[in-house]
């Protein structure tokens, strides 16, 4: 988490500079994502993420090099060459999936994987990520249709952090809570505190275990924060007030996660210092390293492409 978030700033201040493509932030996503993926089996499960996923892919096994190789399009980018929107691709070696910036796509992709490891008797769970923007198109429908239909290994994590761009829930959906229509589709509808690491951690939990038992899908709805605009080309002090703004760190869920691991005697105040510092350390030396790689080279222009001159 701390890692993700010096890398989050990073990104951010790179952009900024004109050095950096646009980026979505997962600053107040970040304890949501870590412990969906901590309570799952990175090495058999399969996780279909979108764009505001930062953290989730370091917790997959990505590493700051490669995600500021993408951000800076420098040569030897693996998810797509340097030749897409950042961090949209796929990444073999962490079993990343290609995902898109159309909405919703990766949630009937997620259900196919479940449905070919239902085929193979496989005991393997999928994950797939979205906002609750996702969960107001037709593919979310369709997806958790066709999967509580066939009983599929499928949790539904929607990161709820109520806006989808500038448009609020209010104006989405006439429901209160997105998990709520899990009933409508056969399936149980969970609600928890994506800023609270233990809260996501037991659903996740109870819903892979669910899943290997044969009991199909589950939704999961977890509220969050976004921290700052929806990218980096955004304003959102154009459609948020500003006591709503000035309030959102309240929400933050590292100086929470803190608090919780302190209180129980898991970290002290001084270990947690120690990991910030130590996280800027390794994103500044990652800046670094990249910073200085080179730009794909003139002579890689064609490749991938059927053109020819």
């Amino acid at each position: 988490m701390l890692i993700s978030r010096a890398l989050d700033e990073r990104v951010w201040i790179l952009n900024r500079q004109g050095k950096a493509a646009i980026a979505a932030s997962a600053q107040g996503h970040e304890a949501s994502q870590v412990a969906c993926i901590e309570a799952l089996d990175p090495s058999l499960d399969h996780f279909l993420i979108y764009y505001r996923q930062f953290t989730a892919m370091l917790a997959l096994g990505t590493t700051p090099e490669e995600q500021l190789r993408t951000f800076l399009a420098k040569d030897g980018e693996i998810m797509s060459g340097a030749r897409q929107f950042p961090l949209h691709g796929s990444h073999p070696r962490v079993d990343l999936f290609s995902f898109s910036n159309v909405v919703g796509t990766q949630l009937p992709q997620a259900v196919g994987v479940a449905l070919a490891d239902k085929m193979r008797d496989s005991n393997a769970v999928t994950v797939v990520f979205f906002g609750d923007g996702a969960a107001s198109q037709g593919d979310c429908h369709e997806a958790m249709n066709f999967a509580s239909i066939h009983s599929l290994p499928v949790i539904f994590f929607c990161e709820n952090n109520g806006y989808a761009i500038s448009v609020p829930l209010s104006k989405q959906m006439a429901v209160e809570n997105i998990s709520s229509r899990a009933a409508g589709y056969g399936m149980p509808g969970v609600l928890v505190d994506g800023t609270d690491i233990f809260d996501v951690f037991e659903a996740t939990s109870e819903a892979a275990n669910r899943a290997r038992r044969g009991e199909g899908p589950t939704l999961i709805e977890s509220t969050v924060e976004r921290l700052l605009p929806h990218t980096t080309d955004d304003d959102h002090s154009k459609y948020r007030r500003k006591d709503d703004i000035e309030g959102l760190s309240r929400m933050d869920p590292l100086p929470i996660t803190s608090e919780k691991l302190i209180s129980i005697n898991v970290l002290s105040k001084s270990d947690i210092q120690m990991m910030e510092k130590e996280a800027k350390l390794i994103v500044d030396d990652a800046t670094e390293k990249i910073g200085n790689e080179p730009y794909p080279g003139v002579e890689t222009m064609l490749l991938h492409s059927d053109l020819e001159f």
